[in-house]
């Protein structure tokens, strides 16, 4: 499927006060035809007082341009404070609140307003772009807060009835309804997991940062992007789970960060082609290309060609699922994963480790009249990788940053590979380095699976 646009919209949060604070109640499933008439009203009180309005300030410094400039009149145009709107969801009584990260980049000042219209200033307590997730904190001098209980994003399943709480385009605090479409839908370009609950209930701009419910009244989302053409509800709307979400506050309460563990194996995605050559009934899973020495992998007794399929529990389809997965698990854990190999299925231990930093990064800014001129590179581990958001590792030098305007901004981006100079393998930076100072003729870039070369006159 082609994804031509994904606006992703800020939400304001309006609500009804609750007096009590804890995790919020739950509502029974309707059990006959009669139960059926019946109406969200008790779910969306005890739910709401829950949701918060996030209102942020950021100030940028303006250049004024004039077309004809007198000598000594000032080009600074002064400061300009940008404000923008946004939701959050309280997820501890301590006033621990999860949003888009998106909702609070870049603020100096931000500001949270509770149902009951108290007002607090906020602490960014951690933001992780790559998952396009935030955790803030007001202090409310003791005070126990209403919040959400996570539930278990795999336990959601598709048709389960859902509610969607935002402030599309500006209006005050509005509920929709509808059914969980897809439960593990590939969105790619939205964050780094790619890895969404997918929802028809009407999301529009104004929704993002907002709960996705489920009927017993715990959160299963944060309502994060739509997929539209128009700028309004299409009936596409992703949720990033709730369990990334609970990934997200049991690291950066203590100051840490989502780590993937590292499986010490490259894969590739299973084609018809594939499995016709593995002997395999369908297209399913990822198939193993590489396994490295003394890697999980391996110790786990992963073998070229196997085909993994399952990890815990769960299926894997795709590296999207794979990464998903991954990043909801801790390392140090020892995980059963499910493998084909020669027609049977197999379940092998799988310990799962930090990815390491071998070889050393040796970060390197490029510059001088050359090609690579305004570049970052860095020597590729798999502890860059991860950082990256690459799901595979191999010996090589990654781009990690390009300097607007730099001759390097012609052809290279953020995460490609220089593969080669002039023809021969580039292995490491300081390998790179000799090759650039030897003279550049050609450049051969990985990006995206693909390897192009550039030619320099």
């Amino acid at each position: 499927m082609k994804w031509r646009s994904f606006w992703v919209a800020l939400t304001v949060m309006a609500g009804v006060a609750m007096a009590a604070a804890g995790p919020l109640g739950a509502q029974p499933l309707p059990s006959s035809r009669d139960a059926l008439q019946f109406s969200y009203a008790p779910l969306v009180k005890k739910v709401s007082p829950a949701v918060v309005n996030i209102y942020t300030a950021t100030t940028t410094r303006v250049q004024r341009r004039l077309p004809f400039p007198f000598p000594g009149m000032p080009q600074d145009g002064g400061n300009r404070v940008q404000n923008s709107l946004g939701s959050g969801v309280l997820a501890k009584a301590d006033g621990l609140i999860v949003t888009n990260a998106h909702v609070v980049r870049g603020a100096d000042e931000i500001r949270v307003v509770l149902a009951d219209r108290r007002e607090f200033d906020a602490k960014l307590v951690i933001q992780d772009d790559r998952y396009d997730l935030a955790l803030l904190r007001i202090d409310g001098a003791g005070e126990k807060f209403p919040f959400l209980e996570l539930r278990d994003s795999d336990s959601v399943e598709v048709g389960d009835i859902v509610l969607a709480i935002g402030n599309p385009f500006g209006l005050s605090q509005t509920v929709t309804s509808g059914i969980v479409s897809a439960v593990a839908r590939s969105a790619g370009g939205v964050n780094d997991s790619s890895f969404f609950l997918q929802t028809d209930a009407a999301i529009n701009p104004g929704n993002s940062g907002g709960a996705l419910v489920s009927l017993d009244g715990r959160l299963i989302g944060i309502n994060t992007a739509i997929y539209s053409q128009t700028g309004g509800s299409v009936g596409i709307g992703f949720a990033t789970p709730s369990n990334i979400v609970a990934r997200l506050i049991e690291t950066g309460t203590s100051g840490g960060r989502i780590v993937r563990p590292w499986l010490g194996i490259s894969m590739q995605p299973v084609t018809a082609d594939l499995a016709s050559g593995l002997n395999l009934p369908r297209p399913v899973g990822l198939v193993v290309k590489d396994v490295f020495g003394g890697g999980p992998g391996e110790r786990a007794g992963i073998k070229r060609n196997d085909v993994i399929i399952g990890l815990r529990d769960q299926r894997i389809d795709d590296e999207a699922s794979l990464r998903f997965r991954l990043a909801t698990l801790s390392v140090g854990e020892t995980v059963p994963v499910k493998v084909l190999r020669a027609g049977k299925e197999l379940t092998l231990q799988l310990p799962l480790a930090a990815p390491p930093e071998d070889p050393p990064r040796d970060k390197s800014v490029l510059e001088g009249r050359q090609p690579l001129n305004g570049a970052t590179v860095v020597n590729l581990s798999p502890a860059v990788a991860e950082e990256l958001g690459m799901i595979e590792w191999k010996p090589g030098v990654a781009v990690v940053e390009v300097k607007a305007g730099s001759y390097a901004s012609r052809f290279l981006r953020v995460n490609d590979m220089v593969i080669a100079i002039n023809g021969q393998e580039v292995k490491s930076v300081q390998d790179l380095k000799k090759r650039i100072a030897a003279g550049v003729t050609s450049m051969s870039i990985g990006r995206e699976g693909m390897v192009s070369t550039v030619q320099f006159r």
